[in-house]
């Protein structure tokens, strides 16, 4: 199966590197592209990418504006966003998790890097650059929002002791090789208890379930564990 991605970014002369790029790929293809955030937001909602490459700054509106409204529309739901930056550890990368983005990646990323990303993101995994991800989430992912969802709280007494040892471990940054190692299980059984975790939060993916640990107070601000 193709994964379709719309590239978002005001840069032409970068859309047309990444496009040479992911067409170059037989299981990838580039369907849209736009030039700004209000452009993305027609394109995904005519198109029904699997992927939106989106940057974060652009004029007029901009990669979180768009993110927010692409990801807060049902009809949008399997639409993955991928966040482009020149800062990893932007404010507005962190901000763009809230409201729902799948992961993150440097404009200084590799052609391999690109590729494996947009695979990564549209099976729903993980978060991107492992590293960068660990100092986002110290920095900004604990910070309580104004706003956190009240329903939260109610979600996560529904999962089983095993679901929420699960989901704390994941949103340390640990793969689910490295959870079946630490609990003795395979990742085959991990994966599964992170998908039924998903479910009872309705979280979009595994980004957005390490979203939840963290806001919920489930995961306590500090350094992630060693695998």
């Amino acid at each position: 199966m193709t994964i379709r991605v719309l590239l978002a970014d005001d840069q032409a002369l970068l859309r047309d590197t990444f496009r040479i790029l992911i067409n170059s790929s037989s299981d990838l293809e580039v369907v849209g592209e736009a030039s700004d955030g209000a452009e993305a937001i027609t394109l995904a909602g005519t198109l029904h990418p699997d992927i939106v490459i989106m940057d974060i700054r652009m004029p007029g509106t901009d990669g979180l504006a768009a993110t927010t409204a692409i990801c807060a529309d049902p009809n949008l739901s399997a639409v993955r966003i991928l966040i482009l930056t020149t800062f990893e550890t932007d404010e507005y990368v962190a901000r763009a998790l809230r409201a729902g983005a799948s992961g993150f990646l440097g404009k200084d990323v590799t052609a391999d890097a690109l590729l494996d990303a947009i695979r990564t993101v549209a099976a729903g995994d993980a978060l991107l650059s492992p590293a960068a991800t660990k100092m986002l989430v110290s920095r900004f992912l604990v910070t309580p929002e104004p706003a956190v969802d009240a329903e939260l709280p109610k979600q996560l007494s529904s999962l089983t002791a095993r679901e929420r040892e699960v989901m704390i471990l994941a949103a340390r940054g640990m793969s689910n090789t490295d959870i079946a190692d630490t609990l003795c299980l395979s990742p085959l059984t991990i994966r599964s208890h992170i998908q039924r975790a998903m479910t009872k939060l309705h979280a979009r993916d595994r980004a957005q379930l390490v979203v939840a640990a963290y806001q919920s107070g489930l995961v306590q601000s500090g350094p992630p564990a060693a695998p």
